[in-house]
């Protein structure tokens, strides 16, 4: 077996740590049927570009993210229970996200593998389904605005947020979202598992963002119905691990703003204070750049001299590389 930790690309006697995170467009591309079968079709075509990343000499960690698949497990969920109360009766919120955390995990670790066995790099992948701590106190609870599930119509939106009391968002022009709370990530429960496994090991952790449970004054744990951003889960991950680097992968090559106007601009390299100006004119959405932002500032200020990236998924290597994507640093 080959160990995870090898001599990098630039001849360095450390491996250069990465936490990677993954974007909804590295699970399922738009236009295409909703289904399993579908979206390892587009995992596999991530797991390519996430081996070549592992091949190039770095060590790394993938967080992936699951909107619309535990959206669409819960509405299965409510269907279900709607005809066939007695016999399907609804499963909790936080095992729908336990659910998906598994099976998004599980098509991630088998197509990884393949894809690095392919290249002769024969490195285990693992997936921890992963309990993130939160606090029962976040003012996210009183404050909804996680989105999950498909894109609705105006229409459509007002009339499952009356027949099921759901809080609806329209979502940066793209149509209307269930959103749900996303508290922040406090601490990783299965964190010393990820240290022990580092070193042999690619670990698929805090999948979805982790599944959110508070920590009870006897120590014992309870999940909770909220979603825990994965942007801001992979830099918590990022942080505790103190790594190298906080890559987060996404749609587009580079951040912008004026994002959709004649003078849109793609950021390359900017400092934190620039980005938090640019976040508090409002140039990131709220729902789709704004929280990879944010990671992006809040990994920058902890580690100074270390970098966050935002770029595409096909563009990765270019990014850890210096030649593509945006760059957010202290300085």
């Amino acid at each position: 077996m080959v160990p995870h930790r090898i001599v990098s690309a630039q001849n360095d006697s450390r491996a250069t740590k990465v936490v990677v995170a993954l974007g909804g467009n590295a699970l399922m591309e738009a236009g295409t049927p909703p289904t399993a079968e579908e979206q390892l079709r587009v995992v596999k075509k991530t797991c390519e570009n996430l081996a070549d990343i592992s091949c190039s000499g770095f060590e790394m960690a993938v967080v992936h993210g699951n909107g619309p698949q535990v959206g669409r497990l819960v509405l299965q969920q409510e269907i279900a229970a709607a005809a066939q109360p007695d016999q399907l009766p609804a499963i909790p919120f936080d095992c729908c996200g336990a659910m998906t955390e598994g099976y998004i995990g599980y098509q991630i670790q088998q197509s990884l593998r393949d894809a690095l066995r392919n290249r002769n790099r024969n490195i285990p992948v693992v997936t921890i389904v992963t309990q993130v701590i939160v606090d029962e106190n976040d003012p996210a609870f009183e404050k909804p605005t996680k989105p999950i599930g498909r894109f609705y119509s105006a229409e459509e939106a007002e009339r499952l947020s009356k027949e099921n009391g759901w809080t609806m968002k329209e979502d940066s022009g793209r149509g209307w979202r269930r959103v749900v709370p996303s508290p922040k990530p406090k601490r990783i429960v299965e964190l010393d598992s990820v240290k022990r496994l580092w070193d042999t090991t690619i670990v698929v952790t805090a999948g979805g963002g982790g599944i959110p449970v508070i920590e009870n004054m006897d120590g014992s744990l309870t999940g909770v119905a909220a979603v825990i951003d994965k942007d801001l889960a992979a830099e918590r991950l990022a942080e505790d691990m103190e790594t190298d680097i906080l890559l987060i992968l996404t749609e587009v090559e580079n951040v912008y703003i004026n994002f959709g106007r004649p003078d849109q601009k793609a950021l390359d390299h900017i400092r934190v204070q620039d980005a938090i100006k640019y976040m508090e004119e409002g140039q990131f959405g709220s729902g789709s750049m704004e929280p990879k932002v944010m990671a992006a500032i809040k990994f920058a200020r902890r580690f100074p001299g270390k970098k966050a990236i935002i770029t595409s998924l096909s563009k990765a290597i270019d990014a850890l590389e210096g030649k593509a994507g945006t760059v957010i640093t202290m300085a």
